[in-house]
């Protein structure tokens, strides 16, 4: 079984927290092993150690070159969540997007 470890960026936290909640439920639904939390785009930078992708809210984006930086040194990919996943609180698509961004098969 693979394993992913996910980090949600969102101001404070609320909605990305439902999302990440969802995602949970759909990883657990496929029997893929995942983490995946929800954070304070203040407190992404200490994570980078520890997860697999970095996923900002779509209000966030202007955050995302930053982020990037911060992350390349982990090799972990930095992703802007589309508003259509975000606004829907879609976590099998969100789930799918973080996957292919670091080239998780099923």
């Amino acid at each position: 079984m693979d394993q992913i470890r996910i980090l949600l960026c969102c101001g404070a936290g609320m909605s990305s927290g439902l999302l990440a909640q969802k995602a949970r439920k759909a990883a657990k639904k496929r029997g893929l092993e995942a983490t995946i939390e929800a954070r304070s785009e203040s407190e992404a930078g200490q994570y980078f150690s520890t997860i697999d992708v970095l996923m900002l809210g779509p209000h966030y984006v202007h955050l995302q070159e930053e982020m990037k930086a911060l992350g390349k040194p982990y090799g972990v990919p930095v992703v802007v969540i589309p508003q259509s996943i975000y606004g829907m609180l879609d976590g099998e698509q969100l789930l799918d997007l973080a996957m292919e961004s670091v080239q998780i098969k099923e």
